[in-house]
């Protein structure tokens, strides 16, 4: 049954989990957020996120595997092929590509977040639930926290269909960034995080795994070694989804999209938060840093039906 929508009368659990209580507390969020966070944050999807689901060309799916590492990919399709039948469920009628890190761990039961981003407007939702059932067109998907995010840190871009026909998509795996792969990090403007929190003691609600976005300027994602990655924490909605869930559980998944040619770099690892040393200071605008020692790497090249064009704001 749906959790009854909060309101001020009924203002509903705390959304928030023990990691992310303790990076608010540290770094002094307001008071007032945690009653706000339960107004905004729901069990279910409001039909403007509902609507907002039916018009995407891909979402961004965080997950683990079977050995319990997360991993981020991107799932597409035409306008459309995400629905919500209900309020609180999602129908995804897409599958991970073949050689996708998370080819064959998107089952019934499984944690799942998902990331509803439009790139052209700035515009980003996520939700986060578990595979209620698999066929094979795709996955039901429950709800168990939706929420919008600001369009901070978004690069505008806009999409088109691409002939796979023409394409011929090849995957690569290792254990640590060849030279090209360093050299697209570098380059990259965007990226996108999978987290998780998992607890006995927790509710579901707020346990699970998160996906989600980070951008900066070309260059904002430093390579220190071939296993090694730092990139700063800007502010943001002091929810501290992503870092509460890594100070609990420090395993994260990585994913850099191409976004000529349709590539995805998946990368599996696990993080350290540098909260105040010197180096914090060299990177302006970072709140902390997040150090990224790499486990795993995926390369799919040219696997995505999808190109991107950047586009920019009129001058008046």
């Amino acid at each position: 049954m749906m959790t009854a929508p909060a309101t001020s009368a009924n203002p509903g659990p705390s959304p928030f989990h023990r990691g992310e209580l303790q990076v608010q507390s540290r770094v002094g969020a307001p008071q007032s957020l945690d009653a706000r966070a339960r107004r905004v944050v729901r069990p279910y999807l409001p039909e403007q996120h509902r609507e907002f689901f039916r018009q995407l060309p891909f979402v961004v799916v965080a997950a683990q595997d079977a050995a319990g590492r997360p991993w981020v990919t991107l799932l597409t399709g035409q306008p459309g092929f995400v629905q919500s039948p209900q309020a609180d469920s999602l129908v995804i009628a897409a599958h991970p590509s073949p050689g996708d890190a998370l080819e064959s761990s998107l089952l019934a039961g499984a944690q799942l977040g998902v990331l509803g981003i439009e790139l052209e407007t700035r515009r980003r939702n996520r939700v986060n639930g578990r595979i209620a059932a698999t066929g094979p067109s795709g996955m039901e998907f429950k709800v168990d926290q939706s929420f919008g995010n600001c369009p901070q840190y978004i690069t505008r871009r806009s999409w088109e269909f691409t002939d796979m026909a023409r394409q011929a998509p090849s995957t690569t795996r290792s254990a640590e960034l060849t030279r090209m792969m360093q050299h697209w990090i570098r380059s990259a403007d965007t990226f996108f995080i999978a987290s998780g929190y998992r607890e006995a003691a927790a509710s579901q609600a707020v346990q699970g795994m998160d996906a989600s976005h980070r951008g900066g300027p070309p260059g904002f994602v430093e390579v220190h070694s071939p296993t090694r990655l730092v990139f700063p924490d800007y502010s943001g909605n002091n929810h501290f989804n992503t870092i509460g869930n890594l100070v609990i559980n420090p395993a994260v998944g990585l994913l850099f999209v191409d976004f000529h040619t349709g590539s995805m770099l998946q990368i599996s690892g696990s993080a350290q938060i540098d909260w105040d040393s010197p180096e914090v200071g060299k990177r302006p605008g970072a709140q902390r840093l997040v150090v990224v020692d790499i486990h795993s790497a995926v390369l799919q090249c040219g696997v995505l039906p999808l190109r991107w064009s950047m586009l920019t704001l009129k001058k008046n």
